[in-house]
């Protein structure tokens, strides 16, 4: 390699090595270190093995092993869970924790895997939801194994109880994760109810601060968003304001429609395919697009 290529990698390593204004989330000047993507990961297969045992973590070979299969896993669980939540405490100072971290790390491990029990209840409600209304669906087994809407649904519902216990930064990585493994974008702030089912999957996007009832259905392409940002002073977008939509209990939302702002889709409403709704709609509403106009290519239509 010659003088001058040598000159320009030392500039780029130079001037990556300056501090710059970003520095203050540099891994590097943190006390503790960050979480592990491959641990939470883990962490995350965990989860499926307990919730559906048997269709993930290997065969649960007789009844009589269940209970020794969720023991040995959720003891894994534990500390890696509690590994990793003390790995956070002090992410940021919003969250910088008072007292023993490692006792708190513990306490919010133990608390999830309180939650364990009505997380599977909720996602056994998600499986039947998706079996009731496809009438592609064979089985549970097969919803189970091969539907996205139901592993986004794992990621989701666990992140969501991991949030709900204040825990920063690990549920944003376990909702993401089922982002790029699904194409369906749930951020863990979200509020679900019972029976939720996404058709097909791909492209739904549901917001920090929607609340969703119970027996809704999504289909492929929705977006569950928001339609402007409150600033502050200084320009900055406002944190934890309210700007999601409220989608009550059984409507039906079909693909593509874009549900913007913090509106309310009244119960038992049908948004149509491809509709952009940015005001609320009383319960029993149908809000759809214009019928197609049928023709013919005679008479020289169509050129």
């Amino acid at each position: 390699m010659d003088s001058n290529n040598n000159g320009i990698i030392d500039e780029a390593i130079q001037l990556l090595s300056a501090p710059n204004d970003t520095e203050r989330d540099d891994p590097e000047h943190r006390e503790h270190p960050l979480p592990s993507i491959d641990k939470v990961k883990e962490i995350v297969e965990l989860l499926r093995s307990i919730i559906f045992p048997g269709y993930f973590g290997g065969p649960v070979l007789r009844k009589q092993s269940r209970h020794h299969f969720l023991g040995v896993r959720i003891e894994k669980l534990y500390g890696l869970l509690e590994e990793q939540l003390l790995s956070v405490q002090h992410f940021d100072t919003e969250h910088n924790s008072s007292g023993n971290a490692e006792e708190k790390a513990a306490g919010n491990a133990r608390q999830f895997i309180g939650t364990l029990p009505e997380i599977r209840r909720k996602l056994w409600t998600d499986v039947k939801a998706i079996y009731d209304g496809d009438p592609a669906a064979k089985n549970y087994g097969e919803i189970i194994f091969c539907y996205p809407s139901i592993r986004a649904m794992i990621n989701y519902r666990a992140a969501h109880a991991l949030l709900s216990l204040g825990v920063p930064l690990i549920p944003r990585i376990i909702a993401e994760m089922a982002h790029s493994e699904t194409g369906i974008d749930i951020h863990p702030g979200a509020h679900i109810g019972d029976f939720f089912c996404i058709d097909h999957g791909t492209g739904v996007v549901i917001g920090e601060t929607c609340i969703i009832g119970d027996h809704v259905r999504l289909y492929q392409g929705v977006t569950l968003g928001a339609k402007k940002f409150a600033l502050d002073d200084e320009g900055n977008p406002v944190k934890n304001v309210p700007r999601h939509p409220i989608i009550e209990d059984n409507v039906v939302i079909y693909s593509n429609a874009n549900i913007l702002g913090r509106i309310t889709i009244g119960r038992n409403s049908v948004i149509g395919g491809n509709v952009w709704q940015t005001r609320s709609v009383p319960p029993d509403s149908r809000v759809l697009q214009q019928k197609a106009v049928e023709t013919t290519f005679t008479d020289g239509l169509g050129i």
